[in-house]
């Protein structure tokens, strides 16, 4: 095996039981590589039998710092084995705000828990303050947003929580103004099978979206977007109505007023357009 090779011999190397899927190593070298050798403060979130925990050592080397959360009072043992343990529930806030105090900051926050909605959801919205900038926090598991036994689908699924916060991501975006509804600490979203991953960075994240020219000499090219149409073989410009209905007119009230002024030939191509393309969305 190649890809994931590393986490996939400190796996095999544990000595104690664990459950992987065979996709998740790749992801793991991908992922976690950059901490290899430092003294990277790592928590997974689902012990089980312990194996996990030797295979992250192994991983990341002695230098890190493995803490290990779950339900079962059983866990404790595997503290005498030079691991952290704190035992609660991952769904409850109380408990992640007893965590953290006693903890403190994190570079990564893995959560192979319980992998339901709500566990995955408090998981990220309570760690994500205590995630220091450049670390990440990495929900295993993700196909249970899909299964019935955990209430898939469904609209409030881990996995549309995630798309959700991609919306707030696009928000910072400096034309649009959002007033504060810009995701301020998720500078990125990274999907794979079965995993989100969330990469934190607010120093990032607080970079101020705006336009910038490099002062290069232009060259009279005609922006062929706000073209419409030509006349005698030359290009003819948009009227200025036309012009004006695509102006980004700040929040939501701002753009259903600004497509009550979109000329009805458009929305009808806008429908037109969005008819051919629903083939692509396969999923």
């Amino acid at each position: 095996m190649e890809y994931g090779k590393k986490s996939y011999s400190s796996y095999i190397e544990s000595g104690y039981k664990s459950i992987k899927h065979s996709t998740y190593f790749p992801v793991y070298d991908q992922l976690f590589s950059k901490f290899v050798g430092t003294d990277v403060t790592f928590v997974e979130v689902g012990v089980l039998d312990g194996g996990s925990l030797f295979m992250w050592r192994n991983f990341f080397g002695p230098k890190a710092r493995i803490i290990g959360v779950d339900l079962n009072p059983q866990a404790k043992k595997w503290e005498s084995d030079g691991f952290e343990i704190y035992i609660g529930d991952q769904s409850a806030p109380e408990f992640w705000s007893s965590f953290f105090s006693r903890v403190g900051n994190v570079d990564v926050l893995l959560d192979d828990g319980g992998h339901t909605y709500k566990q995955q959801i408090i998981t990220v919205e309570c760690g994500l303050p205590f995630v220091n900038d450049g670390g990440l926090i990495v929900i295993e598991d993700t196909h249970t947003s899909y299964m019935a036994e955990f209430g898939g689908p469904s609209s409030l699924s881990f996995i549309n929580y995630a798309k959700n916060t991609v919306d707030g991501i696009n928000f910072r975006f400096g034309g649009f103004g959002t007033g504060g509804r810009s995701e301020p600490a998720i500078y990125s979203i990274q999907f794979f099978e079965s995993f989100v991953v969330f990469e934190v960075d607010r120093e990032r994240c607080a970079l101020i979206s705006k336009p910038t020219d490099n002062g290069g000499v232009s060259s009279g090219a005609i922006d062929y977007r706000h073209i419409n149409k030509t006349f005698n073989g030359q290009p003819h410009r948009q009227s200025l109505f036309s012009a004006a209905a695509k102006l980004a007119i700040i929040g939501p009230i701002g753009r259903k007023i600004n497509n009550l002024f979109l000329p009805m030939k458009k929305r009808f191509k806008i429908r037109k357009i969005n008819r051919s393309l629903r083939g692509f969305f396969k999923y």
